[in-house]
């Protein structure tokens, strides 16, 4: 017979396996009230900025959405007259390695050409925006040219990037992120005034995004799966970065996930020869 140990774990695993709790997850659980999102605000961090930062452009001004994809921001533009711009060669499948989306719709751009040439004259937009688009581009120094170029003066360009990133959407990916000083060696250069630059999260928020990803990682390329005891493990070390993550914030300076910038062009005299 059972001994009364056994029988209750046996009933709690049972119990959890219908609330989809694990029994190591159980034995843990107030340690995960405060993990929740440490490591799962990539997303969310760089669209909230990115809503803020649209609403600082006037209304009906003009917003070029350069690599558009699926025109998944117009939806923060609904105060600008907008334009998307886009390679539409992707498909969503690539070339099947990292990580893909599956499908990809490129039918509703306004624009399709190479970011570093798209077809409109000089100082035609109020604005632009490129969200996660550089890292997709072989020249990414030329498609931040190019925009400023389209840009009229006093102009706003609103950039998002990630500073270290997994293979994704290949073999459309060449670079894995810029950092801080990408973006302020640029903006000298190419005459734009910097109104903000700011990490998305800092190294342990990075650290906690990528554990969080190991189990589909480890699924994919290991072939193995996390057991119970494992994603207890992972689950107790996500606590502990929970907790440096809210103390050290100034850790973005050695890894984060991506920058955000924003950036006005200067004004510059027609006709010097006067």
């Amino acid at each position: 017979m059972e001994n009364f140990n056994v029988r209750i774990e046996k009933y709690l695993r049972k119990y959890l396996r219908k609330r989809k709790t694990n029994f190591w997850e159980f034995l843990f659980g107030a340690f995960f009230e405060d993990v929740n999102k440490v490591g799962t605000k990539n997303l969310s961090n760089r669209e909230r900025w990115l809503e803020e930062t649209l609403l600082k452009i006037p209304s009906g001004c003009s917003i070029l959405d350069a690599g558009a994809g699926e025109l998944q921001y117009k939806k923060f533009c609904k105060h600008l007259i907008y334009t998307s711009q886009d390679f539409a060669q992707y498909d969503g499948q690539g070339d099947a390695n990292g990580l893909q989306i599956g499908s990809w719709d490129n039918s509703k751009l306004d624009i399709i050409s190479d970011i570093t040439s798209i077809p409109v004259p000089d100082v035609s937009f109020d604005s632009v925006m490129c969200i996660e688009v550089l890292e997709h581009v072989p020249h990414p120094v030329a498609a931040i040219k190019e925009m400023v170029r389209t840009l009229k003066p006093g102009g706003w360009l609103v950039i998002t990037a990630p500073f270290a990133s997994l293979t994704h959407f290949s073999p459309y990916h060449f670079s894995t992120g810029f950092n801080r000083y990408f973006y302020e060696y640029w903006a000298k250069e190419f005459g734009l005034e910097i109104l903000d630059l700011q990490t998305n999260g800092n190294y342990f928020d990075y650290i906690a995004q990528e554990l969080r990803r190991l189990p589909d990682v480890t699924k994919k390329y290991a072939n193995q799966e996390i057991t119970e005891k494992d994603q207890a493990i992972i689950n107790a070390l996500l606590g502990k970065l929970n907790e440096l993550s809210a103390i050290g914030q100034s850790s973005a300076e050695l890894l984060t996930m991506g920058f955000h910038f924003f950036a006005r062009k200067n004004y510059i005299e027609d006709d010097k020869s006067n």
